[in-house]
């Protein structure tokens, strides 16, 4: 080999180097992190998802402490929702696999919905004091028990299965308390869905 191609084969490692060391540089920086700079819609409607099972929840446990405290079936709540499907004979069920669905069906709507109540809550009180918050909560618990039983059940199950006993049994300050049991619940755990952009640990140092 002589000098010249030695040359020219030199200068083309150095190349190289240089572009080695370039690409290194660029590896180590790592992409700059993603985070969201809008209302981040998406994310707070999944976490409202997740935090509508605990809304549910607590509501039903309530709803099955206060029947036993009255001297009704447990689940008297469940056997009257059940009538949306099933009709008035729901309201002979006493127990076994039907109730058990029932109760998944109750918590997997409370999760349904917790998923608009989340982003809602958090659009009018993400910022705000617990106390706003609870406000706000009530707030949209009873608009949405409004909503279920007075401008929607009232005349869908009728229609569909010729009676109203959602309406008609279940005792409207009953209604209203079961929602706002939710409601409150959905107050209480909203940390927990609260949106925390991510940083890499070198951000944070």
């Amino acid at each position: 080999m002589d000098s010249a191609e030695r040359s020219a084969k030199q200068a083309e490692l150095e190349q190289l180097r240089d572009r080695a060391a370039e690409l290194e540089r660029e590896i180590s920086a790592g992409p700059e992190h993603w985070e969201a700079t809008e209302f981040y819609t998406g994310y707070y409607a999944t976490a409202g998802f997740v935090l509508g099972m605990f809304g549910a929840v607590t509501s039903l446990i309530f709803n099955v402490v206060g029947s036993a405290l009255v001297e009704q079936h447990p689940l008297r709540l469940i056997q009257i929702y059940l009538t949306f499907p099933l009709g008035e004979r729901a309201l002979q069920l006493s127990g076994g696999l039907t109730l058990t669905i029932g109760c998944c069906l109750y918590i997997a709507t409370g999760m349904l919905l917790g998923a608009p109540f989340h982003v809602l809550l958090t659009w009018a009180a993400d910022k705000a004091t617990f106390g706003y918050r609870l406000v706000a909560a009530s707030i949209l618990a009873t608009s949405m028990w409004l909503v279920h039983f007075y401008l929607i059940l009232a005349w869908l199950q009728p229609l569909l299965f010729g009676g109203s006993w959602i309406v008609e049994r279940i005792p409207w300050w009953v209604g209203l308390v079961t929602h706002l049991v939710y409601g409150w619940t959905m107050a209480l755990v909203f940390p927990l869905g609260r949106y925390v952009p991510y940083r890499r640990q070198t951000e944070q140092i």
